[in-house]
Parts: structure tokens; sequence; C-alpha cells
């Protein structure tokens, strides 16, 4: 019995609506009806109709809240730094700073190389892990769309930082084919006001993250190389940008790659190469140069992600060479060699 009435579970003293759709005042089922049913009256407690408006309410509501549970795979967009000190502090890993003016080509080398390691097309490497996948789809994104079967105007859009001190970074975990070796190496994705700004005002605040970096990319537009009107400019800028990065990183000088893309345009002509290679000389830092080709338009002349794999291997160190286990030498006469020793006697 439930109150004043004899039906399990009803709840006509809380609402004063009867269980079995009949008037509370009359329904046999209740207690104390009879003779004096008719002066019965049902007493409602005080605010019972707001409590039965919002009881009402939730009718079909979750009757438990769901807990709080952490998602089954963990957020891996763009890395903060402090995720990037604790990745260094449990392995080592090989730290690669990008650089470059706006449009010069340096997240297209980024998509380049996640497309051909997502594909397997990476000649000499294969993937092993990565901490920021979904940052990588979202940069290659625009080189998954097509229009009508005609790749898009712009592969990559213009990168924007959320945060305009704050870089982001992307991570890969390779092995190479030839020794097994795994690789870990991050890589920033930044926009290229930030490298105009340390060309023109030595702004290298928000850069502090690559006094660390083992290896420099400087990514240079192969077609305003390619240009007469604008090679001398970009040549210029490049030797301020060495410049720069000299003086920031001279207490762990890193080795420098110039990467000059485009190369789908036809490889670089002598006479540029060594106007580049005069301008490099003046400074100290060791520098490469590497031609790729991250997007080829013309793939008569190159195959998309052309010297992605030459980048790569200049940027982490080719495999060494396997010693020989046991080499094989010939034993020379009066050598004191200890197979030798009192063979005679």
């Amino acid at each position: 019995m439930t109150g004043t009435c004899k039906i399990e579970g009803c709840t006509v003293d809380d609402t004063g609506k009867c269980a079995m759709e009949r008037d509370p005042a009359t329904c046999e089922s209740r207690v104390g009806v009879g003779a004096s049913a008719n002066s019965f009256a049902i007493t409602p407690k005080v605010g019972a109709s707001e409590e039965g408006e919002e009881q009402s309410q939730n009718i079909g509501a979750p009757v438990l809240e769901s807990t709080e549970r952490a998602p089954a795979f963990p957020g891996s967009t763009t890395l903060g730094l402090d995720v990037v000190n604790r990745l260094m502090r449990s392995r080592y890993v090989t730290s690669i700073g990008i650089l470059g003016e706006s449009n010069s080509g340096k997240t297209a080398c980024l998509v380049s190389l996640y497309l051909l390691v997502s594909n397997g097309q990476l000649t000499g490497w294969t993937f092993a892990d990565s901490a920021s996948l979904t940052g990588f789809e979202d940069i290659a994104r625009a080189a998954r769309v097509w229009n009508e079967g005609q790749p898009p105007d712009q592969i990559t859009l213009h990168t924007e930082m959320a945060d305009d001190r704050q870089p982001g970074l992307l991570h890969l975990r390779l092995k190479r084919k030839s020794d097994g070796q795994r690789v870990d190496i991050t890589l920033p994705d930044l926009p290229g006001e930030w490298t105009e700004a340390l060309i023109k005002s030595s702004r290298s605040d928000r850069l502090e993250f690559m006094r660390s970096a083992e290896t420099m990319w400087l990514v240079v537009d192969g077609k305003v190389l390619r240009e007469l009107t604008t090679r001398q400019g970009a040549i210029t800028r490049l030797g301020e940008l060495l410049g720069r990065l000299e003086e920031m990183t001279k207490e762990c000088p890193p080795k420098v790659i110039v990467v000059v893309t485009y190369r789908d345009k036809g490889a670089l002509e002598q006479s540029i190469r060594d106007r580049l290679e005069a301008e490099i000389g003046k400074r100290a830092l060791p520098v490469e140069i590497v031609e790729v080709a991250p997007v080829a338009d013309d793939e008569k002349v190159c195959n998309s992600g052309f010297g992605i794999e030459a980048l790569l291997d200049a940027s982490v160190g080719a495999a060494p060479k396997a010693a020989e286990f046991w080499p094989s030498t010939t034993p020379m006469a009066g050598s004191r060699a200890y197979l030798g020793y009192r063979r005679d006697r």
C-alpha cells in the first residue's frame, strides 16, 4: 500500500491523480472511502502543483547522468610545446625547424611528406606512429578535394595560428627500411609572417623553440628564383634570413637545408645555383640545397613528392653502412699476429 491508496505505486497523495484514472474522492481502492467519502477532499501539499509540473516535464529524460569518460583515442591535432617536451623525455626526438616566406611551399612540403607516408610511397621509409594525425589531416584536407576530376587551384591553405605566440607542432615516427631504425621527428607548421617578421625586424621571441632544432629547413619559392625580376630580392632575403638564424642559434648551430620548391618547373640553372651558393658562403652555417616538388603540375618533368625522401635523409641522416662482422685479413710474414704466434716452433 502506498499512502492512502491500496494500489502499490499510486502517487495520488503527491499528485492528486488516481493511478486507475478514477475520481480520487470516490475510488474504492483508497483507505477511508465509505460513508464519509463525499465529504473527503484531498488537500494537496504546498507546492505540489509545481512539483507535478516539474515531474511531467522530466518524463522521458535520462534517469542517471552519463559519467565523464576519456575518449578512446586522445586528441591528436597539432601539439603544444609541453606535449613535445614530454615526448622528448621518453625517447630521442629529432627536432626540425621550418622557416620561409608566405606562399613559399612550407605547408605543401608537410602535406606531401604525410601523403607519401600514408600511401606507402616514401621510398626507404614506412609509417610507425604519429601523435598528430588529425593535425596532418587538417592541413591535407584541401589536397583530397577535387573539382570534377581536376586538382584545386590551391592545394594547401594559408596557415593561421589560433595563438599568435604558440607554435603548432606535428609528429611522425618513421621506420627506415635499410636498417630497421625508428626515427621520431617533429615539424612546425608556421605562417610565413613569422619568417618575414624575423627578416625585417629580427623578431625571434616566437621562434625560441627552434634554438634546439637539429636541422632547419629554409623554404624558398622556386618560381621567384626563376623569375629574373624577383630573383635578386629572393636571394638577398635568404641571406638576411641566414644571418638572423646564425645570430639566433650561435650557441648550438643547426644543419641548414635550403629547400627550393617547384622542381616540376625544371631544375635550377647553374648560374642561379652559383648565386645562391655565393650568398650562402657569406655565412658560417653549413648549408645544403635540395630541390623538391611537393605537388607537380607537370608530371612529365617529375612526379609529385619529388625530393621529399632526399630532404628527409638529409635531415635525419642516412643509414650508416653496416660494418663487416669478421673481416678477412691475409697474415704477413714476420708480423706479430696471434694466429701465427709460435706456429713455426
